[in-house]
């Protein structure tokens, strides 16, 4: 029996798709989530692209998008506007 692994990166194959993951992420997830989120949308949309449009390097790429790492608050906006999103701030409502 062949098992392979889930991958959400398979399934984020529409704008509207990468847009909700990463709402809910961000609603919900803490940073580390948030950051691993980022990476798989990378992955979705390639990291050869991502790399291009960054200007960073493929391997530094998959090193700061992975879980666990801290990457720096520029390297976060860098692949966001890459994959075509952006963060928006609605007030909470208590």
């Amino acid at each position: 029996m062949d098992i392979s692994k889930f991958d959400i990166a398979d399934y984020l194959d529409s704008n509207e798709m990468i847009a909700e993951y990463l709402n809910v992420v961000l609603e919900e997830g803490d940073d580390s989530e948030i950051v691993v989120a980022i990476g798989n949308i990378a992955k979705a949309i390639g990291m050869t692209k991502i790399a291009e449009e960054t200007g960073m390097s493929r391997p530094s790429l998959y090193k700061a998008l992975s879980e666990g790492a801290k990457p720096q608050f520029s390297t976060i906006m860098k692949v966001l506007k890459a994959v075509g999103g952006q963060i928006r701030v609605n007030p909470i409502n208590a």
